[in-house]
């Protein structure tokens, strides 16, 4: 199996991008993380919070952005837009040896990075074949994310994966859990938890009196298992968990297999 491992220097070029869009605070603390690892820094974003856009990409409609900085781009679109026009347009060669992604406000654990456009941003650069990474913090019922534990280990994680190395095929997703930075307990490599099924729908009445509907973004509830992302966060410890792009079942690729020789042999 290929690996991906590099060395770090500061002529490393690493391209960031969100979900959150490109004013949020979790951009700008990982770029002051990137800067740690690199001064070659590019910035390629969605103009607007596209959280829950997921690995959508935008068809029907063009593709406008905007440059901000020399190395600093906004655009109206998802974050896999954002990545994909930053590695085929916006940035020249060469191309990135390193994408991230993040940070993101409020942790993506179990089902949920199915919709996250954190995640999605990194998978759009696997698919590249650059090595990708997906940043997100924990959040509390305030609402306030403290970026601190982020900015001190996120240099301190990514450094080490790229020294050891990892799977093409695989993405990172790291969750920041929400405690002061002494009470970080380390780092659990982690499997994907699993969540309750659906979301919250919130029935309002505008002005008109013509009902909508908002989806809330907190799931109904989760399920805490052994080994998980939920389990390390909620444990004290940054969760660390390598994905797949392959999303196929190989145990239901032989079985059916099966079924359907045989099928074809009783014809």
């Amino acid at each position: 199996m290929v690996h991906w491992a590099k060395q770090c220097n500061v002529a490393m070029r690493i391209l960031l991008s969100n979900d959150d869009g490109i004013s949020a605070p979790g951009l700008e603390c990982l770029e002051r993380i990137a800067r740690v690892i690199s001064s070659d820094i590019w910035v390629v974003a969605p103009e607007l919070d596209r959280s829950g856009a997921s690995h959508s990409l935008s068809l029907d409609v063009p593709l406008r952005y905007r440059k901000l900085e020399e190395k600093k781009f906004s655009v109206k679109g998802t974050p896999t837009d954002s990545v994909l026009l930053g590695l085929l347009e916006l940035i020249p060669p060469p191309k990135p040896d390193l994408i991230l992604s993040g940070v993101n406000c409020g942790a993506n654990l179990g089902d949920d990075i199915t919709y996250s456009g954190t995640v999605a941003a990194a998978i759009e650069g696997a698919l590249h074949t650059i090595p990708a990474i997906a940043l997100s913090q924990e959040m509390l019922a305030s609402d306030v994310a403290n970026w601190d534990v982020a900015e001190r280990y996120g240099p301190r994680v990514i450094k080490r994966l790229l020294e050891v190395g990892w799977p093409t095929q695989v993405v990172l997703n790291i969750n920041f859990p929400c405690v002061l930075e002494r009470d970080v307990k380390g780092v659990s490599v982690c499997h994907q938890g699993k969540g309750k099924p659906g979301s919250r729908i919130d029935r309002r009445v505008d002005p008109k009196g013509r009902e909508y509907c908002w989806i809330d973004s907190a799931r109904v509830g989760s399920m805490t298992t052994a080994g998980s992302d939920r389990e390390a966060i909620e444990d004290g410890f940054i969760s660390l968990t390598p994905l797949r792009l392959d999303l196929t079942d190989e145990n239901t690729v032989s079985s059916l297999r099966q079924e359907f020789d045989s099928l074809a042999q009783t014809r």
